[in-house]
């Protein structure tokens, strides 16, 4: 039976403890919940894709309590050190070369030289880090390609067994995964858009580079393959109206929303198929709603979900990464 705790101290000795012992916990993080392994222990990391059925190509995010941590495992340049300076803790994952001696798991690199590193900001997340004594790895707590859990409930509802032990932390913060940067060659390179935007990046890096599609299906980052974030209902993205059985994913004002055939969205629509990310157009809060509101949506029994337009600046580009990928693993 899944277990969902609140995370005391009693609990997250309980949950080290299982790490320790090459079990799986979900734990939360401000971005989004993610499934844990000791980050050590190869068996463990491999018990990560079974139960996500992640293809092994994919590397997994490894979480860590301090910058001196992480320069244990991956070697830090001055721009990893202005980065992690500046925004850690926090939804940020640097990828950085493995250091020789690094005693993370290869698996968690999926063949690559690098590794992607984080240090989260969630409470909870770090009491589990130092409770353990090691890095935890962990990807977003949910079966592969499906949309990504920002509750402990979502994760029950993805994986439900697999995924052991969680955490229970609230609702999580930002509610999209992180940000990550490729800081292993000489021109820094986004793979990931998240809660620490471009701008923000190419503010301190100067030029940035974006690339956040794989080549070849061989992703250097979590999240760049197309399948991926996806509910089970179809979306249709820059609506300007709602077809007969939709739903609708609102942005901003729903005065000039209407229904093919006659009428107001905002009338005819019933309120499980009408949720809007942030009736005030604010996209720290769309953010943090998008993936609970698609989590709700595609349960409401709509032939599909339609999806306001959102800008494509600051937080908007994550927010529509994520909806294109969603959009794009259907079609």
């Amino acid at each position: 039976m899944t277990l969902i705790v609140q995370a005391t101290a009693e609990n997250v000795a309980a949950a080290a403890e299982r790490l320790r012992g090459g079990g799986l916990v979900a734990l939360p993080t401000e971005t989004v919940y993610g499934l844990g392994a000791d980050a050590t222990n190869d068996r463990a990391v491999a018990a990560i894709f079974e139960a996500k059925g992640r293809p092994s190509f994919n590397p997994v995010i490894v979480h860590v309590g301090s910058r001196a941590e992480a320069e244990k495992i991956v070697d830090f340049d001055i721009r990893a050190r202005l980065l992690a300076e500046l925004f850690w803790p926090g939804p940020l994952t640097l990828i950085l070369p493995r250091r020789p001696d690094c005693n993370i798991s290869l698996l968690c690199s999926a063949g690559l030289p690098t590794l992607a590193v984080r240090c989260p900001a969630h409470p909870v997340a770090r009491q589990l880090i130092a409770a353990l004594g090691c890095p935890i790895a962990a990807p977003s707590a949910n079966a592969s390609g499906t949309l990504s859990p920002t509750t402990p409930q979502h994760v029950v509802q993805s994986l439900g067994e697999k995924a052991g032990m969680i955490l229970a932390g609230g609702k999580a913060q930002v509610g999209l995964e992180s940000t990550v940067v490729d800081l292993s060659g000489p021109v820094p390179v986004l793979l990931r858009p998240g809660g620490v935007t471009l701008d923000e990046l190419e503010m301190h890096l100067g030029e940035v580079q974006v690339e956040t599609e794989a080549v070849n299906d061989a992703p250097k980052s979590p999240g760049q393959l197309l399948k991926h974030y996806a509910p089970k209902t179809p979306l249709r993205l820059h609506a300007v109206d709602v077809r007969e059985g939709e739903a609708l994913l609102a942005f901003g004002a729903l005065k000039f929303m209407g229904m093919q055939g006659g009428g107001f969205a905002k009338q005819k629509l019933p309120p499980e198929r009408l949720m809007n990310l942030s009736e005030t157009g604010d996209l720290n809060e769309a953010a943090a709603n998008v993936f609970a509101m698609l989590h709700a949506l595609d349960a409401s029994g709509a032939n599909a979900i339609a999806v306001m337009n959102i800008p494509d600046t600051g937080l908007g580009l994550a927010i529509n990464d994520r909806l294109k990928r969603a959009a794009g693993a259907q079609e």
